[in-house]
C-alpha cells in the first residue's frame, strides 16, 4: 500500500536522514523566470551600482488569510511581537515547533484590518494553514509557487511581484510613477502608479540606496513589466534572471530554506499525518557533508539563523517555553565564510584533469545542489564547529562565499574548513555524481557580508522580502 501521508512516509523508510539525503527533488529551480537575460555577473553587479528589476512572482507561495481571528493565528505561532502591527506595515514572519525548531521563514504583509499575505517557502504556508484549521475564524486561500518545470504549460498567479533595487532604483521608481513618490519607512507599504495600474509597495533598501518591492493583478505582469523597462533604460536598470537572483542571499545573509524542525515531535504526529506523502517536507532534499542518524541534529533555533532578535515574550506562541529555556550567548551564531580562491580554483579545474581526482561539482553563481544544505564546518584539528548552509560565488565581491552557523566563540578573522562533498562517494541525489571530498580553507566574516548591506539594513532583516 502506497503512504498516504509524510507519517506513513517515514514509518515506512525508518530513517529520515536517508529519506531525505537520497530524494529525487533535483536541485531548488526559480521557475518561469529565465537564468539569464544578459549575463548573471552584469545583473548581479548592477544591484550595486546601477539598478535591477528583480522577477519574485513564481518561486514562492502567497497565503492569503482574512477574517477576525486572522492577527491571533500568527500572533500563537510566531515568535514575533505584533503588539505593534499596523496595518500597511510587513514582519519577517517565523514560527517554531514546541520543541524550539525552525519551521521556516517569510514575509507577512498586514493588507487591512483583518487581512494578511503571507509569502514565503512551503513550509510555513503549510504550518499555518493546519493551524488555522484549529478552531481560528478565518479564511485561508493558498496561491501555490509555480511548478519547477512547466514544460510549456501556461502558468499563472494571483499577483505578479517584483523588487527595484539599486543605487539608481529610486530614479526608475519615480520616472515610471510620473512623479514623485512618497519614501515612507523600512517594510511600511505605500501605493504608486505604473501603466494606468495602482500598484501597492513595501520599503526596501539595497546598496544604500531606497527600494521598492511591488505587486498588482498577474494580468497586468506583461505592461507593468514592460514600463519598468523602459523608464528603467536611461539609468542602467537590468533585468535579473534566476541565476543572479538565486545568489543575492550571499550578500544579504539571509540563509534559506532551514530544515523545517517537524520530523519527530510527538506533539506534531497529526501534522504529519495531515501532510501529504508528496509535500514539500517529505521530498526535500537534504545535502552536504555533515550527516547524522538523527533528523534533530539538522533543527536550528532562531539564534542560529540569526533571528534572535525577533524572539519576544511579550505573547503565548507554539514553542515558547522551548525558548525560553535557551540561553541565547551560547547559541551558534550566523556568518559569513569567504572561501580561499586557490581552493576554490582546484574545485572549478577539477572537471578537466583527467585522472585526477572527482569532486562534487561547484556551479556558478548558485553551487547547493540540494534544498536544504549541511555542509562541515572545521576547525584545524578537525573538530566540528558549525554548518555552512548555502553557497554560490558573489560577482561583486569576487568571491566564493557561504552561509553558516557557528560556535559562538569562533571569532571573526578565524581560518576554518568547509568540508565539500558528501562522504562514501555522495547520496543517491539526482545532483551528485561520485566524487572525493575537498577541504576548502574559507575566513570567518560578518553577515552581511557585503560593506553596503552592513551598513544599511537593519539588524535581523532579511533584504529581499521573497528571496
Amino acid at each position: 500500500m502506497s503512504a498516504k501521508n509524510l507519517q506513513d512516509v517515514l514509518d515506512k523508510t525508518g530513517n529520515t536522514v536517508e529519506l531525505l539525503r537520497n530524494s529525487q527533488l533535483g536541485t531548488y529551480i526559480y521557475p518561469v523566470v529565465p537564468s539569464e537575460f544578459s549575463n548573471f555577473r552584469r545583473e548581479v553587479i548592477a544591484w550595486q551600482n546601477t539598478a535591477v528589476l528583480f522577477d519574485q512572482s513564481h518561486h514562492m507561495v502567497n497565503l492569503w488569510v482574512s477574517g477576525p481571528d486572522a492577527l491571533k493565528l500568527f500572533t500563537d505561532t510566531g515568535i514575533n511581537s505584533t503588539a505593534k502591527f499596523p496595518v500597511d506595515s510587513a514582519k519577517q514572519f517565523v514560527p517554531v515547533s514546541p520543541e524550539g525548531g525552525v519551521i521556516g521563514d517569510g514575509i507577512l504583509f498586514r493588507l487591512a484590518e483583518e487581512e494578511f499575505v503571507f509569502v514565503g517557502r512551503a513550509p510555513v504556508a503549510n504550518w499555518l494553514t493546519f493551524y488555522a484549521q484549529k478552531g481560528y475564524n478565518v479564511e485561508i486561500r493558498n496561491d501555490d509557487r509555480s511548478p519547477s518545470r512547466p514544460y510549456g504549460k501556461q502558468v499563472t498567479r494571483d499577483v505578479w511581484r517584483f523588487q527595484i533595487q539599486g543605487p539608481r532604483a529610486w530614479e526608475v521608481i519615480e520616472k515610471v510613477n510620473g512623479g514623485p513618490v512618497e519614501q515612507v519607512p523600512f517594510f511600511r507599504m505605500g501605493t504608486m502608479d505604473i501603466a494606468g495600474e495602482q500598484i501597492r509597495t513595501l520599503r526596501h533598501g539595497m546598496a544604500g540606496a531606497p527600494g521598492l518591492e511591488i505587486w498588482g493583478p498577474y494580468d497586468s505582469y506583461d505592461r507593468v513589466r514592460e514600463a519598468i523597462l523602459e523608464a528603467g533604460r536611461e539609468f542602467g536598470l537590468e533585468p535579473a534572471g534566476a541565476r543572479a537572483y538565486s545568489c543575492n542571499t550571499l550578500e544579504s545573509g539571509w540563509i534559506p530554506s532551514p530544515l523545517p524542525a517537524i520530523y519527530t515531535s510527538p506533539e506534531l504526529k497529526d501534522y504529519r499525518q495531515w501532510l501529504g506523502a508528496d509535500s514539500y517536507e517529505a521530498i526535500n532534499a537534504l545535502a552536504g557533508s555533515f550527516v547524522s542518524d538523527n533528523i534533530e541534529d539538522y533543527y536550528l533555533n532562531p539564534w542560529e539563523l540569526g533571528y534572535g532578535s525577533f524572539v519576544k515574550f511579550d505573547h503565548d506562541f507554539v514553542g515558547r517555553s522551548a525558548l525560553e529555556a535557551i540561553d541565547p550567548a551560547q547559541q551558534r551564531r550566523k556568518v559569513t565564510l569567504a572561501w580561499n580562491a586557490e581552493d576554490v580554483a582546484e574545485l572549478l579545474s577539477s572537471p578537466l584533469k583527467v585522472g585526477g581526482p572527482t569532486y562534487q561539482f561547484f556551479d556558478l553563481p548558485n553551487a547547493n545542489y540540494g534544498s536544504s544544505n549541511f555542509d562541515v564546518v572545521q576547525d584545524a584539528d578537525g573538530n566540528q564547529i558549525g554548518v555552512s548552509m548555502f553557497t554560490g560565488y558573489s560577482a561583486n565581491e569576487r568571491k566564493a562565499l557561504s552561509l553558516a552557523t557557528v560556535n559562538p566563540d569562533v571569532p571573526h578573522g578565524a581560518e576554518v574548513e568547509v568540508v565539500w562533498g558528501e562522504p562514501n562517494g555522495g547520496s543517491k541525489k539526482t545532483t551528485v555524481q561520485h566524487h572525493e571530498q575537498f577541504a576548502v580553507r574559507a575566513i570567518v566574516s560578518p553577515a552581511p557580508y557585503a560593506a553596503m548591506a552592513r551598513d544599511t539594513y537593519q539588524p535581523g532583516w532579511r533584504t529581499s522580502a521573497t528571496a
